[in-house]
């Protein structure tokens, strides 16, 4: 398109909350905040890590909008943060020949996020068996909640088949309950 033709064409703005909107309560209950230094532990209920995330302008649509497709990147994140903080990483799980594959993953969205905002990922463990781990998740910004979701995960083999979880993980992650 030739330069004045592409002045004429509408801009799309990327419409932000309202100052002053209603906010839903949030299912997790509220922690100290941390700059963007790197995750946290979060002693409650059960144990939770927070895991603040500055949104990339790669996760963003057209519209300064982060796509859906990021919010299951940041529960990962989220994910391995957490294990990272109960004392063994994922790497680790992996090097002992366990892995998580993911069975079921479920994501509400409620607000949109936009570009360069920081974002909170607060997850916790809610279930966990010889076969299988469950994680939550609250995804939100200044307090107001953006998503919430839930990933079930099954534990196979190197070679991706069904196994049970080791005694030493299974007291691990139930130790986070």
């Amino acid at each position: 398109m030739s330069g004045s033709r592409w002045n004429e064409l509408p801009r799309l703005e990327a419409r932000r909350p309202k100052e002053g909107a209603l906010r839903r309560p949030s299912l997790f209950p509220e922690a100290p905040r941390r700059g963007m230094g790197g995750s946290q532990v979060v002693h409650n209920q059960g144990m939770e890590s927070l895991t603040p995330i500055r949104v990339r302008y790669a996760e963003t649509d057209a519209m300064g909008i982060v796509h859906h497709g990021s919010y299951p990147v940041w529960m990962e994140l989220g994910r391995s943060d957490l294990l990272r903080q109960l004392g063994q990483s994922y790497a680790e799980w992996e090097a002992q020949g366990v892995r998580m594959t993911v069975g079921e993953i479920r994501v509400k969205y409620r607000a949109p996020a936009y570009y360069d905002e920081i974002v909170e990922v607060r997850t916790r463990i809610v279930g966990a068996g010889g076969r299988t781990i469950v994680f939550a998740y609250d995804i939100s910004r200044d307090g107001a909640r953006l998503a919430e979701g839930e990933s079930v995960h099954l534990v196979t083999g190197s070679d991706g088949r069904a196994r049970v979880l080791p005694d030493a993980m299974l007291t691990l992650v139930r130790g986070a309950l």
